[in-house]
């Protein structure tokens, strides 16, 4: 009787199982039929907004020529099998530190972006990869990449940046230089791989890119004064900073880091004695005792934070542990993101900003994910929009992934699920239906004593990849040209 009854409960357990797979896998196509209506819906809300047609923006620091190549074309022009060693690199100095370093975050699904601390083979790299037929050389940088997108939709710029005219003859007409013209730009190396690319016997479980560099100018911040000459005159309602990756175990003199960075602290706190917001977007940091200048130097001055699913464990894991995390989880779960954004913002806000009647830095987070866009915004602060930069946001990953302004529903799926709970501690979770009448999820709550506004827009995410170097900055400038 009780191995009979024992049976009856398998057997039941079974039923139920294979009953809530059916379910999933039905709700999954029903949610991939409506992605039409989910189009509309998100469009709809991007274009529900008044915007400011004489918005301008101020954005640093440095810029470079990307060189976009195929990461397994270029392995192969260099002659290079994968290693049978998969091993994070600081800096690279030789082929093998390359081989094992990309091999690293390949088989993560990350991003990376590493310096190469030996110019022959840079050199040789840059050779390679411009002779795979299917190469492509654009502007690039964090700022200058911000600076187009936020150009192309309708603001003027002043961006700080150094650059040969190979670089400055590709910005937008709306963008004005504060920097030197030079005889060679700096050039980043991307290797890009597919959602499924094999490399022998590694794959990649998500497509994203390798960054390689070998900068000169950036560094250093070679057009900070450049930038403090003009920006008074320029007055700007927005300031961005960004592209302080580079600095990542780079050569300096004794001293001469730090010493960049608080020059850079003194002007940003100037912005904000002038009551103007300033915008830093993350990136991916390695080296401790940068990111411990960058949280002394940058995040007490910083209103708004953008970053994407690595690098927001990686400055939390530092902020609260004094370490770094090389990669994270390829696809974090809702719930999990959105703890970890409350955490940020809780450990943000209790970095105290240098200057008398400043506001509390951190009134803004935006994390971009391959499934989502979540914005964090306080309450009574100056950003507006949250909802409809949300959309925004998330229109614009699809748009500049496929490298199509129309959005094209064939080369389009979703990965966020029917629902999803909006933390992962169950005695406070709530669970927040999906409605592809109104996909953007927004609500209320109380984070470190401020009531904030939380906005989750799902992504119609491209299955048909053009490029992903890039992705994270026109996704950010996105946000802010709807909050602002």
């Amino acid at each position: 009787m009780g191995v009979l009854s024992c049976t009856k409960v398998g057997l039941f357990s079974v039923i139920i199982a294979l009953f809530a797979l059916y379910y999933k896998r039905q709700f999954v196509i029903d949610l991939e039929r409506e992605i039409p209506k989910i189009l509309e819906s998100l469009k709809k809300a991007e274009q529900n907004v008044e915007l400011n047609s004489a918005l301008k923006v101020a954005i640093g620091f440095g810029g470079c020529m990307d060189i976009f190549v195929d990461a397994i074309s270029f392995f192969d022009k260099m002659k290079m099998n994968p290693s049978s060693i998969i091993q994070h690199h600081d800096t690279i100095r030789n082929e093998e530190e390359l081989n094992e370093g990309f091999l690293y975050y390949f088989t993560h699904g990350a991003a990376g972006e590493r310096y190469v601390n030996n110019f022959t083979l840079f050199s040789e790299m840059v050779a390679a990869a411009e002779q795979i037929p299917s190469y492509r050389k654009v502007v690039g940088g964090n700022a200058p990449v911000i600076a187009n997108r936020l150009a192309l939709e309708g603001a003027d710029i002043l961006l700080a940046s150094t650059g040969a005219t190979d670089f400055t003859t590709k910005l937008h007409k709306r963008i004005k230089l504060a920097g030197s013209v030079v005889d060679t730009s700096d050039i980043h190396l991307i290797l890009e791989y597919k959602s499924g690319e094999k490399w022998g016997d590694h794959v990649s479980p998500r497509a994203n890119r390798y960054i390689a560099i070998a900068d000169k100018y950036n560094p250093t911040i070679s057009s900070l004064e450049s930038f403090v000459d003009e920006y008074e005159k320029f007055d700007a309602d927005l300031y961005v900073v960004g592209g302080l990756q580079v600095m990542d175990n780079y050569d300096f003199k004794s001293s001469e880091r730090s010493a960049r960075l608080s020059a850079l602290n003194s002007l940003m706190l100037d912005i904000r004695h002038k009551n103007k917001p300033i915008h830093f977007e993350m990136a991916s940091f390695v080296e401790e005792l940068l990111l411990e200048d960058v949280v002394k130097y940058v995040l007490p001055q910083s209103d708004s934070l953008g970053m994407n699913e690595q690098e927001l464990p990686n400055l939390i894991s530092f902020l609260k542990h004094g370490n770094v995390t090389m990669v994270s989880e390829a696809y974090p779960r809702t719930a999990h993101v959105l703890d970890l954004m409350r955490s940020l913002y809780t450990e943000v806000s209790k970095i105290k900003a240098v200057g008398e009647n400043l506001p509390k830095a951190g009134s803004r987070i935006h994390v971009h994910t391959l499934a989502f866009q979540a914005i964090i915004t306080r309450k009574g602060s100056l950003w507006k929009n949250t909802m409809a930069a949300a959309a925004h946001a998330s229109l614009t990953a699809n748009r500049h992934i496929c490298g199509k302004e129309d959005v094209d529903i064939n080369t389009s799926k979703m990965l966020m699920d029917e629902s999803f709970s909006t933390t992962v501690d169950k005695t406070q979770a709530d669970r927040v239906q999906f409605s592809s009448q109104e996909p953007v999820s927004c609500w209320e709550e109380m984070i470190a004593g401020d009531t904030v506004l939380v906005c989750v827009a799902p992504n119609l995410v491209c299955t048909k990849v053009f490029q992903t170097a890039g992705g994270g900055d026109n996704i950010s400038a996105a946000g802010l040209r709807f909050q602002v």
